[in-house]
């Protein structure tokens, strides 16, 4: 083999696999310790030690420690000043390893920044960011002379793409540029994997492939649905299995000989160039090679083609007036019930029935409001749709709900015929009933919109199909309870970028509060509707809980001091009635959205401000 581009296009080569797994498996990360591509200046002899064992198991092909060695990660453990010596020794410790075996190629390893497809309008790194740094890297292990790029772990083919034509601007080597996915055959942003890959090779890579995520068994039906490309090779590079987690470490359970099976099923779907990602060790390696029956590569396959286009189910017409259509030009009231903590729902249907003969614009439930625990508001809508024929607002926390069950719960409210909803983060469970349990927050509320949305164009957060439609409205959370209010346009615009349709406030207790937010929107033209909480007080004792203890909620002095004095006076309720048709009012003077929010399912209470909003609306505003 004279050179890395002839021979990767005129054979099947082996590449290594992971470092990182054989730092983790023998310590030298020391837990969570510092970046592992920082242990090329600490621990210099390990890096080089397992750049060797890969060259031994059979890897003809290795990759430099960097592949986090970028400014901006190196940044999360203040090492952005060692870029330049973190990838220096990267080079230097991956050559003498091979100087030490005596062949072997040399790829510089450049790793992805967003670690899923995000689009434009919302990144947190920008592309200009991203070139940035990735020119800077780029530059670096350049200069120290590489015999090729790897460019792996890109969830966002925008992003991959973006450095590629950096890449190919500035050096002739040759570039291997790899997609990462979480289901078969297609990208986070809805690509198919052989779209995906011709137009990297169309952009100059040599190789193209897919690398981490899955592992050998779903990394063959990926590339089952890829044609033979003319213009670039293929490569591979699953993790060693599915992982799973003991004792809080993700661990990797495929036996290396499962690879040997793989290995020649590789070649025969065109792949040039065969490693391993997460979990894989030299053991994995050396049964790659064991298992490969020749190192010619293929020049014909049988494809098994993904379906042209996606033939969607179009989502049921709405009955009605939606809620975000309904408050642009009329009155419109929400009245939310907390859901019970007992079994007992006597009370929580009474109240359901007499809002809605009341004419509440519609229930809204709470998902486990405060942090403790009561009956699924899933559950609870299902009834309410299959006895009264409505269809309440629900609220979805990512405190409660991990990514997998944030699927499976707005599948389930898709299928129920419920169209409304409430992103939100959730109280800490610390406030709750058991301040010991975990929140899960494996999304923050924005982008759980954005993965409700998506439904929307019949796309899971994985890019993968549902076959259907949906046809949701999402609420986004908003506190006007804050100090710098006249600031806070910012953070509603961030979350109409992410999808949100409306708003629904925190309960509000200032009539200048309300006129403060009426202004902020009018000067920076945001016109999104907005439903402004209101939730009466029951007693002094009520106030001083919510204002000292409860997140988001502040009371003034001046209602502190009202309902004090009610409660001296025995006119607790009859007071805090008083302060909320207050807040009603200038509600009512600003806005078409008011927000119930029912004290202890004394849903009596919200029935009589309900009265009084629809009462006094204005007809026609």
């Amino acid at each position: 083999m004279t050179n890395l581009r002839d021979s990767l296009k005129n054979n099947v080569l082996i590449a290594d696999g992971a470092i990182g797994t054989l730092l983790k498996q023998h310590d030298h990360t020391h837990g969570h310790g510092p970046s592992i591509d920082a242990l090329n200046l600490s621990q210099p002899d390990q890096i080089r030690d397992y750049h060797l064992a890969y060259l031994r198991a059979g890897a003809d092909v290795i990759q430099t420690n960097t592949y986090g060695a970028n400014t901006l990660k190196l940044a999360r453990y203040g090492l952005e000043k060692d870029i330049v010596a973190i990838n220096q020794a990267g080079v230097r410790l991956a050559k003498e390893a091979i100087k030490i075996h005596g062949r072997g190629f040399l790829l510089g390893n450049i790793g992805g920044i967003n670690a899923e497809y995000v689009p434009v309008h919302l990144r947190s790194t920008s592309l200009d960011d991203i070139q940035k740094v990735f020119r800077e890297q780029l530059y670096l292990l350049l200069l120290e002379g590489v015999d090729g790029l790897l460019l792996e772990t890109y969830y966002d083919l925008e992003e991959l793409k973006t450095v590629l034509k950096i890449a190919r601007e500035v050096t002739d080597i040759p570039i291997i540029a790899n997609v990462s996915i979480h289901e078969v055959g297609i990208l986070q942003n809805g690509t198919r994997l052989d779209i995906a890959l011709q137009e990297l090779a169309d952009l100059g890579a040599d190789v193209v492939g897919v690398n981490c995520q899955l592992g050998p068994y779903h990394m063959i039906k990926a590339l089952e649905g890829v044609p033979i490309l003319t213009n670039a090779s293929l490569a591979v590079y699953p993790n060693a299995s599915l992982p799973t987690v003991e004792d809080g470490e993700i661990i990797y359970q495929t036996e290396p000989s499962y690879f040997k099976k793989y290995a020649e099923r590789f070649r025969l779907q065109g792949a040039h160039l065969i490693g391993g990602c997460c979990g894989t060790t030299p053991a994995h390696i050396a049964n790659l090679r064991k298992g490969l029956e020749s190192t010619t590569p293929v020049d014909t396959k049988v494809v098994i083609p993904l379906p042209d286009e996606v033939v969607f189910t179009k989502p049921k017409k709405f009955r009605g007036k939606r809620l975000v259509d309904k408050v642009l030009t009329e009155t419109t009231v929400l009245v939310e019930l907390d859901p019970p903590r007992t079994l007992n729902t006597e009370t929580f249907f009474k109240g359901v029935q007499a809002l809605y003969n009341q004419g509440t614009d519609a229930v809204t439930i709470s998902d486990n409001s405060l942090a403790s625990p009561r009956i699924s508001n899933l559950a609870l809508a299902a009834l309410i749709k299959e006895r009264y024929n409505h269809s309440p607002l629900i609220h979805i926390t990512t405190r409660d709900h991990n990514l997998v069950g944030l699927h499976a719960h707005v599948m389930g409210l898709h299928k129920l015929g419920i169209h409304d909803l409430l992103a939100i983060t959730g109280d800490p469970t610390k406030v709750g009933d058991f301040p010991g349990a975990s929140s899960v927050f494996d999304l923050r509320s924005v982008e759980l919109v954005q993965l409700i949305k998506r439904y929307n164009d019949g796309l899971s957060y994985s890019g993968k199909s549902l076959g259907e439609k949906a046809n949701f409205n999402v609420a986004a959370a908003f506190n006007p309870n804050i100090k710098k209010l006249q600031q806070a346009y910012k953070i509603i615009q961030r979350k109409i970028d992410y999808g949100a349709d409306y708003f629904i406030t925190q309960p509000v207790y200032d009539v200048e509060t309300v006129h403060q937010l009426a202004d902020m929107l009018n000067e920076h033209n945001i016109t999104t509707p907005f439903f402004i909480g209101v939730m009466p007080l029951l007693s002094s004792r009520n106030a001083e809980f919510l204002h000292n203890e409860v997140p988001g909620i502040r009371l003034s002095d001046e209602v502190r001091d009202r309902m004090k004095q009610a409660d001296l006076d025995n006119r607790s309720l009859e007071v805090g009635l008083e302060i909320s048709k207050e807040i009603i009012d200038a509600i009512l003077e600003r806005f078409n959205g008011i927000y119930i929010i029912t004290p202890f399912q004394r849903y009596e209470v919200s029935l009589e401000l309900l009265h009084y909003a629809k009462k006094t609306a204005p007809i026609l505003k």
